[in-house]
């Protein structure tokens, strides 16, 4: 070696190593956190005048399918 060059560390090399595997996992997943496209509902319906307000939706029977043993 000369005089100038220093002899490389591991804890460089691992720290070289942790930021290059963070960089590839930010890259590969980048994708991945676009948003998806959701469907808007086509009609909205209105609260009930005197409350109550549940109905059964697509979402409530998802719901429903994980609770069951």
């Amino acid at each position: 070696m000369s005089e100038g060059q220093t002899k490389p560390s591991r804890r460089g090399f691992m720290l070289g190593a942790a930021v290059a595997g963070a960089a590839t996992a930010a890259v590969v997943t980048q994708p991945l956190l676009q948003p998806d496209v959701v469907p808007v509902a086509d009609a909205v319906v209105p609260p009930p005048e005197n409350g109550g307000g549940y109905h059964l939706s697509e979402h409530v029977k998802r719901y429903y399918k994980t609770t069951l043993v």
